[in-house]
């Protein structure tokens, strides 16, 4: 599959699933834009580094996702958007009844709103494109739930029915819509927590990925940002052209349960 020419805005890249997923994309030929809330040099040179091993444009561009109209100016930014991948994201864990109040909006300005600013300024370079693939990178917490995880998944629920939305509202486009659902991904933020973990509960490694942090995937194998980037390019491949509204699920069986 190649997407030479096209340009691909991925929020939250300069590391994790994002950077994975823009990897894969700009593998396929994609010209790429890196986003997070940074502005380092590592960060540039990440872009840099994209760009020299796979040939294609590459950029990274400031912009925090908690704040709609940085979101917006990002797509503006970046001058194009053929592909949008939304994958910022945060995490917090507490009761609901204990769960802080700046956390709950981060969350869902971050994990949700981030989604709907993104998409309403994306989705007019797409039609004078005539052509145009979202991505939303949710979670098997956008199809389940979890106890203490109140805020990331009302949002991630709520990005697969906005999802649902704009993919309805495109259906007679060639633009299509849809959400990644993925479950552990082996990232670099995930395998730092793996030492402490061990110590925790005394327990190898093997044990407690298995027993431990995969308890709810039953193949108890992470995935991989190689995966869901191969899967992004997938959904925005000519075979997924009549792909739209749904959720894809790269979990291990975790929703099958």
């Amino acid at each position: 599959m190649s997407l030479t020419g096209k340009t691909a805005i991925v929020t939250g890249s300069n590391s994790g699933i994002g950077l994975g997923v823009a990897r894969e994309l700009a593998k396929a030929g994609a010209n790429v834009v890196l986003n997070s809330f940074t502005n380092r040099d590592e960060d540039h040179a990440l872009a840099a580094g994209i760009a020299e091993e796979f040939g294609v444009e590459a950029r990274y561009i400031k912009a925090d996702m908690s704040k709609g109209d940085e979101c917006r100016d990002l797509i503006d930014q970046a001058g194009g958007c053929d592909i949008l991948v939304n994958n910022a994201g945060i995490q917090h864990v507490a009761p609901i009844d204990e769960f802080p109040v700046d956390k709950w909006d981060a969350i869902i300005a971050i994990n949700m709103n981030s989604v709907f600013h993104t998409t309403a300024a994306a989705l007019p370079h797409m039609r004078k494109r005539g052509w145009g693939r979202v991505v939303n990178i949710a979670s098997a917490h956008g199809l389940t739930a979890s106890p203490f995880k109140s805020a990331y998944i009302a949002a991630k629920h709520g990005v697969v029915g906005m999802s649902k939305t704009v993919a309805l509202e495109t259906a007679q486009e060639p633009i299509t819509c849809n959400a990644i659902c993925p479950g552990y991904v082996l990232t670099p933020l995930v395998e730092a927590q793996i030492p402490d973990t061990m110590k925790e509960y005394g327990m190898d490694r093997e044990t407690v990925v298995k027993e431990v942090m995969l308890a709810r995937q039953p193949s108890k194998e992470f995935a991989t940002v190689e995966q869901l980037g191969g899967t992004t390019v997938f959904l925005c491949s000519d075979a997924a052209a009549q792909i739209t509204g749904t959720t894809i699920s790269v979990d291990g069986g975790w929703t099958a349960l």
